[in-house]
């Protein structure tokens, strides 16, 4: 662990340095070539979503003319596990939950600037100045999908920094959606209580290791951008917005002010992470006050249900799952949120077993750390957990029915699944012990090998 700690140290040195922005992760992705530049004029309804889902899981893809707005548009940023790597400077991709779970660990204050930020270059009132995409033919409309809120948490003082799509209603409204119970909705319906709107400052176009921070499901009290300084090899700065009094990043591209409105809802739905349509739900109405953004622009905008959407929310999920898995388990190898399972509802962890409890107690422990989890698949060192091939082979070979499934009825799932109670919140989850039993001697499971294998298909005929 202690090597792994260094490596990515030294990683987060050579890839974040001077990088701290949206434009200079941009700058690295074009240099690692997998940015692509579109600069024919392109429209924000349909046209980019239908090209950025070509190029998804493949390359970032960054348009420079965009149909009645002078701000660019950047989408696919991390589109992939290489990407995403990148972003936090892990270096490797197997160092990636070690990465998140260390810069947790060390979270940290970050900078405070009290100097004009470049985002104050321009202003508008307008958010027809945007070029706000609509991705699929029956969502409510156009949205926003990078938006990261700042809030003041009245009860405890602290701010919080979440990740909510915004729905543009006109020129002055968007319908905000906030999951009930989640840290903005307890800011928001704190605030209703006594009466008042919540002002935030909304930010739009920021380095993604920020993203990954706001994604994080981190304790409530948790300042997310502690542990976005931590993934910035503390290099974050923070500049305090003049009208929420919220510390933003400093190099933010857009920033909207304004109030998310006590008495005031609207309907939405839109493409949710199983790219299927969310249900219709009233939300409350966020009113703008003011934009403002940097000359030449970013708009980062997330393809809803694509990988970039799937691997922001899952990936940190999948890092804190793994470190609550190996507390349990020690010999956990390795945590994989499938992509069958859009990188939420599916995932196959690895293990060294040593004991025959080892599969179950792992089962559970992934179960309790991701409350949105519904099938977990334990297998064997010898099997590699991202080749679902292999997985299905550990399966039928190694697992009885009778013994090595786990079922768990009425229990609290994801409300994205079209088959369970989505109103409710239930669903059936189960697990599967894909292990080879400890009571039958290891050479019956062996994978037969061929000496030489590898090196005889690199070598020329």
């Amino acid at each position: 662990m202690v090597e792994a700690m260094k490596a990515i140290i030294k990683s987060k040195k050579k890839t974040l340095d001077s990088n701290n922005d949206l434009r200079g992760f941009i700058r690295l992705l074009r240099k690692e070539n997998i940015l692509t530049t579109i600069t024919k004029n392109v429209d924000p309804e349909f046209q980019i979503s239908s090209i950025a889902s070509k190029l998804d899981n493949s390359q970032a893809v960054m348009f420079e003319n965009v149909k009645h707005s002078r701000i660019r548009v950047a989408c696919n940023i991390l589109s992939n596990r290489r990407g995403f790597s990148l972003a936090i400077g892990a270096g490797k991709q197997e160092l990636m939950h070690s990465c998140v779970i260390d810069a947790m660990k060390r979270a940290s204050e970050p900078k405070r600037l009290f100097t004009k930020a470049p985002f104050e270059e321009n202003s508008s009132k307008n958010l027809s100045t945007l070029p706000i995409v609509t991705h699929f033919e029956k969502d409510a409309g156009a949205y926003i999908t990078s938006s990261i809120v700042f809030a003041k948490d009245q009860e405890r003082g602290n701010q919080n920094a979440s990740t909510h799509r915004l729905l543009r209603l006109d020129d002055r409204n968007l319908a905000i959606r906030m999951v009930e119970g989640r840290h903005l909705h307890k800011c928001f319906s704190y605030s209703k209580e006594l009466g008042e709107d919540l002002k935030v400052s909304i930010v739009i176009g920021v380095h993604p290791a920020i993203s990954i921070a706001a994604a994080y499901q981190a304790a409530y009290g948790v300042d997310e951008m502690m542990l976005a300084n931590s993934l910035l090899h503390e290099n974050l700065t923070l500049t305090k917005s003049s009208y929420s009094q919220l510390f933003i990043p400093t190099c933010s591209e857009i920033v909207l002010d304004g109030r998310i409105l006590k008495d005031r809802t609207e309907e939405e739905w839109m493409v949710e992470m199983l790219r299927t349509y969310d249900l219709k739900r009233r939300q409350p109405v966020f009113e703008l006050e003011k934009i403002r953004f940097r000359n030449n622009a970013i708009l980062h905008d997330i393809l809803p249900g694509f990988a970039e959407h799937r691997l922001l929310m899952g990936l940190p999920v999948e890092a804190k799952m793994f470190e609550a898995v190996k507390n349990v388990v020690p010999t956990t190898i390795a945590v994989h949120l499938t992509e069958g399972g859009c990188n939420w509802l599916a995932v196959v962890i690895q293990i060294h077993k040593r004991f025959e409890g080892d599969p179950k107690n792992a089962l559970l422990a992934a179960f309790a750390s991701h409350p949105s989890l519904k099938m977990a698949t334990v297998v064997d060192d010898d099997i590699d957990p991202v080749d679902p091939v292999a997985v299905e082979y550990a399966v039928c070979t190694r697992c009885q029915a009778d013994r090595g499934l786990v079922i768990i009825p009425n229990t609290k799932g994801s409300s994205l699944d079209p088959s369970s109670d989505q109103r409710n919140l239930l669903t059936t989850k189960i697990g599967i012990d894909a292990t080879a039993t400890l009571f039958k001697p290891r050479e019956r499971f062996e994978i037969a090998r061929i000496p030489g294998e590898k090196s005889h298909l690199q070598s020329k005929p």
